[in-house]
């Protein structure tokens, strides 16, 4: 954890903030920007009686983005507000002992997710029951987690930070903590106009960097909008006409996710999770799990929703021949009288071509996001 020792040394942190995440955010292709507007908070005001300024961040829709969900007038992004909100995510106070902050699962080498362990891994060595997703493309979400268990990006670090595997500290100490810590008050009034820590400015400052994990500059995405340095093999081109085929139905658009919630034949594990059953109740929902997205999947591995798959040829496998029956089981893996999806091995290895097409190189190694 960073120490800010001098006034000095925040000032120079502050302005590299400023230019990384400037640059971050230049650099996304965009065909429909989403304008963000920055007002003062009514009342408050510096000493001299000179409403605060903050900068503002414009967050943009990739070409071939479907559009953002997000409300954006509800929390504008500002560079002070998405530099407070890293801090937040990146700080191990949050946890009960100090020692587990958002960051330590979400690890932005493995697309913010967590390649160490197939279960989350959190305070005091404890597993969790899922495997940990990876952090993009947040503004185009309605829903989230696995079983779609929290509905607003603003309060989705309430659940980790209480969670008594994950982070294991009420929030409301995490809240104390930071109104506590000498290093949030000017990080509180250059966002807010206000060192006061409240509920809501913790939220959705956190929100702010959330949103700015934009992942839309793998090769693929170059060789769909027509951009330079986007040439696919034969094999590639060859397994994305097989994805689009026999794949896309659930992990459509340039998202490659249609947020839905899904049964994919998986034997129920150990932990005998029962998916999105145990938010609705609904019969219909037993052992249905989010369809994730496959962007960066070739760093998000393990994979499915208990990481027990290591590999994507494995994953593949599974559809092929591994597909367990159920009376919830999604209706396009048992067409023909046959379960699962028809593929030869050559057909798996030309669509797992295909999925490294879709590394970000650019989100991975960018070091705005990363901890200071």
């Amino acid at each position: 954890m960073m120490r800010f020792y001098t006034i000095s040394t925040k000032r120079i942190g502050l302005a590299v903030s400023v230019f990384l995440f400037a640059m971050a955010v230049a650099c996304q292709s965009s065909k429909d920007p989403v304008p963000t507007s920055v007002k003062p908070t009514p009342g408050e005001s510096t000493p001299g009686g000179i409403a605060y300024q903050t900068t503002p961040v414009t967050l943009k829709k990739p070409a071939n983005f479907p559009d953002i969900v997000y409300d954006l007038s509800q929390n504008p992004l500002t560079v002070e507000g998405v530099a407070l909100g890293k801090t937040l995510f990146y700080d191990p106070q949050l946890s009960r002992d100090t020692t587990i902050s958002c960051g330590f699962c979400h690890q932005q080498f493995a697309g913010f997710g967590h390649s160490d362990h197939p279960l989350s891994h959190g305070i005091g060595g404890k597993f969790g029951t899922r495997n940990v997703p990876g952090l993009q493309n947040l503004a185009w979400s309605r829903e989230f987690f696995w079983d779609g268990g929290v509905t607003s990006l603003d309060e989705l670090p309430i659940s980790p930070i209480q969670n008594v595997v994950e982070m294991d500290l009420k929030f409301s100490d995490a809240l104390s903590r930071v109104q506590k810590s000498p290093k949030y008050p000017a990080l509180f009034k250059a966002a807010f106009g206000s060192d006061t820590v409240t509920t809501a400015r913790f939220l959705k400052a956190i929100s702010q960097f959330l949103l700015t994990l934009v992942s839309a500059d793998s090769r693929y995405d170059k060789y769909v909008r027509n951009e330079s340095g986007a040439d696919f093999t034969s094999d590639e081109l060859a397994g994305l006409n097989l994805f689009r085929q026999k794949c896309a139905t659930c992990h459509a658009t340039d998202l490659f996710t249609d947020k839905s919630y899904r049964n994919n034949g998986l034997p129920v594990g150990a932990i005998k999770d029962q998916g999105r059953y145990t938010i609705t109740l609904d019969e219909a929902d037993r052992l249905k799990f989010k369809v994730p997205s496959l962007r960066n999947v070739e760093r998000t591995f393990p994979y499915m929703h208990d990481g027990r798959f290591a590999t994507l040829e494995l994953v593949l496998n599974h559809y092929k021949s591994g597909v367990t029956d159920s009376p919830s089981l999604d209706p396009i893996l048992k067409g023909n009288g046959q379960l699962g999806i028809v593929l030869t091995d050559g057909e798996k290895k030309q669509i797992i071509a295909f999925l490294l097409t879709l590394t970000d190189d650019t989100f991975i190694n960018n070091r705005a996001f990363s901890a200071n």
